[in-house]
């Protein structure tokens, strides 16, 4: 589909839907896996080495182009296996962290600037006055049109205590105004909490990462000490990229019985055939466990899971293991279809391979691999239509992805083979439509009362009518990719009434 708009991004963070969700260091090669090394390619290689030194117009270093050799031939593989130079690398540390220097913006862009999504509070944008839906149009004096939105991020990175100048146009005044923003580390909480009205709680994840668990306790902790009989928990992995398996498998275990298979793993290495449990040796410290002391009513308490487009590899972990074990009604939009697993092998002190090592499985043995979770209920992002879904990248679109073994279709929770896009859905006007609602402000805020799949989750809880997306055509599809070799039943687990 044709101008389809980046995911949304966050600044100094530079998301890319897929984060990596298993993250290994290993200074070398597996042993055992080395393979005769290609002489003839490897002097090919040599001699177009050569050339470029000795005939190219102007002189190039060393280091950039062997680094370019890697990290082309890394990139040819699929489009999650990445080189990272020490940049990129540290980028990656600061991502998996939750924190990173920048000014402390959620950002996408709109007709060519980037705009605010939301200020992080108590941080530099936020203390300098700048508010949700503002347009940066120059940074540093540099004309924001024309930058990519990672082009645009990092030129808001830097220092800690330098300064970056941005222009700020807001709706309403007359003049755009030049605005200095000194920049410093920003810690990103991955979770939000709040209860939307009386026995309803909504819960949000951003993405996943070290302190995840943790935080997800702690709200979780917060909430049912506000009320104490909580009647609907909405979980929201909404946009939600992913981040790292152990998150994972902790926020899915914080929701079903311990010990049951959340996720499995299958790939060339020993090390990639695993089955990961909800345990705590599979998600917390040693000696720690941030679930031990949840209140019980998390086991049964009914709940809904919203994810669209930009929910991705760890999201669709979760998303996939709550819908197995028919622990959770998933609604929303299809789900962007990273099943695989990458594996971070350290190089140098500074600088990595991202390799993609295995295919993931939900506990019934589904591979989503350019497929992705199929909602229980398709509900829309707006109720003029699904709006910015429309024109997100899916896995499916990405040059060179992944294949699903089988190119099988999952099946949801009522049985029925997940619907294939129509081969003949007029995309260009699901595209213009979309636009049209982005550019009218009508992009969804999440958890806000405008929020319309949170609206539609609510009323399923209360019983109440749920306005379903149109259905898409059903095509004959074969059964549902499987861990080989495995034949996984997950018991019935009832989430209680939802009326």
């Amino acid at each position: 589909m044709g101008n389809k708009l980046k995911n949304l991004g966050l600044v100094g963070i530079g998301m890319v839907a897929g984060v990596a969700a298993s993250v290994q260091f290993s200074a070398m090669a597996q042993k055992g896996t080395e393979a005769p090394l290609p002489l003839d390619e490897l002097r090919q290689l040599a001699d177009v080495y050569g050339l470029i030194k000795s005939d190219y117009v102007e002189p190039v270093a060393d280091k950039k182009l062997l680094s370019d050799a890697i990290a082309g031939m890394v990139a040819s593989l699929d489009p999650h296996s990445v080189y990272l130079d020490e940049k990129d690398f540290a980028e990656m540390q600061e991502t998996v962290q939750g924190k990173f220097v920048g000014v402390g913006v959620e950002v996408a862009m709109e007709d060519g600037y980037v705009k605010i999504v939301s200020p992080i509070e108590d941080t530099p944008a936020f203390r300098a006055g700048i508010k949700a839906g503002d347009l940066i149009t120059r940074i540093d004096n540099v004309p924001v049109k024309g930058l990519s939105l990672d082009e645009a991020i990092s030129r808001m990175r830097g220092e800690p205590h330098s300064k970056v100048m941005l222009t700020i146009a807001r709706r309403g005044a007359d003049t755009p105004w030049v605005v200095p923003v000194e920049r410093e580390e920003i810690r990103m909480a991955s979770v939000k909490a709040k209860l939307v009205e009386p026995g309803y709680a909504w819960l949000r994840i951003s993405q996943f990462q070290e302190e995840t668990v943790d935080e997800l306790a702690t709200k979780l902790k917060e909430l049912y000490a506000q009320s104490p009989n909580i009647k609907g928990l909405v979980l929201d992995l909404r946009n939600d990229p992913g981040g790292l398996l152990p998150s994972a498998i902790g926020v899915s275990s914080a929701f079903l019985p311990q010990n049951e298979v959340i996720v499995s793993t299958k790939g060339q290495l020993p090390e990639s055939n695993t089955t990961f449990y909800g345990r705590r040796d599979f998600y917390a410290r040693p000696g720690t466990d941030p679930l031990a002391k949840l209140p019980a009513a998390l086991k049964t308490v009914p709940m809904v899971v919203l994810v669209n487009t930009g929910s991705a590899s760890a999201s669709e972990i979760v998303a996939g293991a709550l819908q197995d074990y028919k622990r959770a009604i998933v609604m929303g939009s299809q789900t962007f279809g990273k099943g695989s697993v990458q594996t971070l092998r350290q190089l140098t002190e500074n600088t990595a391979v991202k390799l993609t090592t295995a295919r993931y499985y939900t506990p019934k043995g589904r591979s989503i691999q350019a497929l992705g979770i199929i909602p229980d209920l398709k509900v829309d992002e707006t109720p003029e239509g699904d709006g910015l879904n429309a024109l997100r990248v899916r896995e499916a679109d990405l040059d060179h992805h992944l294949s699903n073994e089988g190119e099988a279709k999952p099946v949801g929770l009522n049985g029925t083979v997940s619907a294939k896009r129509d081969q003949k859905r007029d995309e260009l006007e699901e595209e213009q439509r979309a636009l049209a609602l982005l550019k009218s402000g009508k992009a969804p805020d999440f958890g806000s009362k405008d929020d319309f799949q949170l609206a539609q989750a609510i009323n399923h809880f209360k019983g109440l009518p749920v306005k379903l997306a149109k259905a898409d055509p059903l095509d004959d599809a074969p059964a549902p990719a499987k861990l080989p070799g495995t034949e996984q039943k997950p018991p019935e687990v009832k989430a209680g009434a939802s009326k």
